[in-house]
């Protein structure tokens, strides 16, 4: 496994959610959002994909803003998560993992449209 690996299937996952994420980072190993709107004059970060040291960080915001999208996290995913918005990998996603995270993060990413912050 390569961490290399892990970020592209993440990366894949993230920057295929829809209109109204903006790329401030693509870097080999850093892959940051931010949504279209302004909250208080700032930028309303959506989500990362990172290369750490010895894993590789995806970070969730409208989990932490939305915490009930956590409520049905099936436990594997759940295992994984550090914080209260970051997801962290040290291998390959199974197809069913990654699925899974396709789920969580279109359901943030509607969650975020719902609420207004993400300008469609």
């Amino acid at each position: 496994m390569t961490e290399q690996n892990v970020f592209q299937q993440l990366k894949a996952v993230i920057s295929s959610l829809g209109e109204g994420l903006v790329v401030k980072k693509d870097q080999p190993d850093y892959y940051y959002l931010n949504t279209n709107k302004l909250e208080k004059n700032k930028e309303i970060f959506f989500g990362a994909v990172q290369i750490r040291k010895s894993y590789v960080a995806y970070h969730l915001f409208p989990v932490y803003k939305f915490p009930e999208l956590l409520n049905d996290l099936p436990p594997e995913i759940k295992r994984r998560m550090q914080g209260k918005s970051c997801f962290n990998f040290k291998k390959e996603l199974s197809e069913e993992d990654l699925v899974k995270m396709r789920r969580i993060s279109q359901s943030s990413y509607d969650a975020f449209v719902k609420g207004g912050m993400i300008k469609q």
